[in-house]
């Protein structure tokens, strides 16, 4: 179990003073000048030595991300663009981070965007975030006052503005290129990659898009050393992370813990666990909506990690897990994510535009049992269509959860075609 001092995030659950005379009790903005006067080059290093990876899903490696922004400018101006349009079903972390922590969110944007040589950033939070944004707002009006961001932020001599923006409420908008489109004023719409952000992001200019956890978490690892990081979770999956819990869970949370914990410790020891004990367990979504399910059964010996995850044919996302008993109808509660994603589609790419909808509606067939049995090959036939066919990872977000209801329930969707067909509950469904 993580150790409090260990702890990056220290008033998760908004029980001390979130201002930013709290923060500094805490140990935020602690030497910010110093980390800085030790240059770029310094700071990406060791986020890179660290072995951070993008908290926001994809896991890509952190420091290597702000390599590619170019060195020496070409007379346009770089931008730092936070992601925090927290959109995915069952993902509730940042907003705590904004709600209770913010200044950890302010810290890491100074120091991230120094270390890419960013004029600013950009915070795109979602529209339905209300009091997250008063919060964050707050927190970056007093670092402002106290000159920490800002000209000559932190006395650095370097100048560095921090501005909020809020989201429309489109889940598409959490893909870093739609989220640079609705920046500048424009629908929500992935862009063709290349040209890549790091070369024309926003604006036309180099930018870097990254998760709040990721930013967040950039300060302390820079003031503790990327040895005290690396330290916790596997080799490849380092680190301290957020896990929330929903659904079947005695105690639903978000608690910061080391990578490569267990499912099942993390889910007993913090999430109170299961509802009716383990045994009574049926199924997991490991992190967020868009990761395909795992039955009880993997659920065991299950790793939370990148690599734990990707080995049971998984994704590691954003670590905050739906968990669901044996009361749960699993094909309806798929069908629900289905009808989420098609409803969501931006329509620009014709596989997920036609496809969202027609996974959707194979999946009211499957329900309530009305398909023929072939359709159930048919529909993971057109998940293989969809998936990897598309500008965006939304069309692979939508397809994943069907083939993971098809890999490992497919004799629930069977029995219920048969027993809509005779009109008798098979034994295994009855069980």
């Amino acid at each position: 179990m993580l150790a409090d001092q260990d702890r990056i995030f220290t008033n998760i659950y908004g029980m001390h003073d979130r201002s930013l005379a709290g923060a500094r009790k805490r140990g935020h903005w602690d030497g910010t000048a110093d980390l800085l006067a030790k240059g770029r080059d310094w700071i990406v290093n060791e986020v890179k030595t660290s072995g951070l990876r993008g908290r926001g899903g994809a896991g890509f490696p952190t420091g290597m991300k702000w390599s590619f922004m170019p060195k020496e400018s070409d007379g346009r101006p770089s931008y730092l663009v936070v992601n925090a349009d927290e959109s995915e079903p069952a993902t509730c972390k940042d907003r705590e981070i904004m709600r209770h922590d913010p200044h950890t969110l302010v810290e890491g944007c100074l120091v991230a965007g120094f270390g890419m040589g960013a004029v600013a950033a950009y915070i795109y939070i979602r529209g339905e975030f209300i009091r997250e944004r008063e919060a964050l707002q707050a927190a970056i009006d007093e670092a402002y006052d106290a000159g920490l961001i800002g000209r000559n932020a932190c006395g650095s001599g370097y100048d560095f503005d921090v501005y909020l923006h809020h989201g429309a409420g489109a889940y598409i908008c959490g893909e870093e290129t739609a989220l640079l489109e609705s920046l500048e004023g424009r629908k929500g719409m992935p862009r063709l990659k290349p040209p890549f952000p790091a070369n024309t992001g926003l604006y036309g200019c180099p930018t870097t898009v990254n998760n709040v956890e990721s930013i967040a978490v950039a300060p302390t690892i820079l003031r503790r050393g990327a040895g005290w990081f690396s330290s916790f979770g596997r080799p490849n999956n380092a680190g301290v992370k957020l896990f929330g819990m929903s659904g079947h869970v005695n105690t639903p949370c978000v608690v910061e813990e080391s990578m490569s914990i267990s499912m099942k410790e993390l889910i007993e020891k913090h999430g109170g666990g299961v509802r009716g004990g383990w045994k009574n367990l049926k199924a997991i979504i490991p992190g967020g909506a868009s990761c395909p399910i795992l039955p009880a059964d993997l659920c065991d010996t299950a790793i939370m990690d990148y690599d734990g995850m990707r080995e049971l044919k998984s994704s590691f996302g954003t670590a905050c897990m739906i968990v669901m008993d044996q009361n749960t109808d699993v094909i309806k509660a798929v069908w629900r994510l289905s009808k989420f994603f098609k409803h969501e589609s931006c329509g620009q790419c014709t596989p997920c535009r036609e496809g969202t909808g027609w996974m959707m509606r194979v999946m009211d067939r499957l329900v309530t049992g009305d398909a023929e049995p072939e359709e159930i090959d048919m529909l993971l036939d057109v998940t293989k269509q969809v998936e990897g066919h598309t500008i965006c990872a939304l069309g692979d977000a939508a397809a994943w959860p069907i083939q993971g209801l098809i890999r490992h329930y497919r004799n629930e969707i069977e029995d219920r075609i048969k027993a809509k067909r005779t009109g008798r509950v098979s034994a295994v469904a009855a069980e």
